[in-house]
């Protein structure tokens, strides 16, 4: 509990300092308005007023359980996950009352490339058809809204690929079209979400390196930064898949 009082406290530090910035870099602009507003639309991945920033950590709040939780800006509980298992084949993401925001299925274990599939809500059967039955409705069933493959292609075109996955739509027709793509390293917590049409970055895992009396938290606790129009849900759940992927 003392940790998670000092998350709270760091949230809001760093949400504070963001605002300063933002204050500060409005002051700049009202003195040179075109040459930072040309800055400013070149950079895709600058946190504006309207982003959403997230901390991460790493850790259940409940006792003996492996899974994440969220704090928003405020310093309050946004979105938790609780596992009870290592490598979980269905992952839950729950908001802060505990209802389920996304479901997550790992594809059938005969596949050698780690692939998910991602649900509304919460669903049923524990595997990743193109249908899953709604244990709430059985005449509706579910279709994914995302299915997220791990790039296993170490070179593209000769070059080195800083791909982490790709993030397909699931439709109702057979071919797939890739709406996102993952960059970066996981492990540094150093990724981006990039739009696969715009190429316009629409999150971002930050490392925070702040320390809370004397103690870094490495990796465990880092930053989600959630541009405007892109849900935070999403975003959180392409770092839960992610951390399956990577970790």
């Amino acid at each position: 509990m003392k940790t998670f009082l000092s998350l709270k406290s760091l949230s809001r530090t760093v949400h504070d300092d963001q605002e300063q910035h933002h204050q500060d870099s409005h002051r700049n602009h009202d003195q040179d308005h075109n040459k930072q507003q040309q800055q400013y639309d070149n950079q895709t991945d600058v946190v504006s007023t309207s982003s959403t920033s997230l901390t991460v950590w790493r850790k259940s709040l409940l006792i003996s359980c492996n899974g994440f939780t969220v704090i928003d800006s405020n310093g309050d509980l946004f979105y938790r996950v609780d596992n009870y298992i290592g490598r979980p084949e269905e992952i839950t993401l729950m908001d802060s009352s505990g209802k389920s925001v996304l479901t997550m299925h790992r594809r059938t274990k005969l596949r050698l490339v780690d692939s998910w599939c991602v649900y509304e809500g919460e669903v049923g059967n524990n595997n990743c058809h193109k249908t899953i039955i709604n244990r709430s409705s059985s005449s509706r069933p579910k279709r994914p809204i995302f299915s997220i493959k791990k790039n296993v292609s170490l070179l593209i075109n000769g070059f080195k690929s800083h791909v982490l996955a790709y993030v397909f739509r699931d439709s109702s027709s057979e071919k797939r079209s890739c709406a996102y793509v993952i960059e970066g390293s996981y492990t540094h917590r150093s990724c981006k979400v990039l739009d696969e049409w715009s190429k316009k970055v629409v999150a971002e895992i930050r490392r925070k390196e702040e320390t809370v009396g004397g103690v870094s938290f490495g990796v465990e606790v880092f930053q989600l930064i959630v541009q405007p129009g892109f849900e935070p849900r999403f975003a959180m759940g392409f770092v839960l898949l992610l951390d399956q992927m990577f970790s």
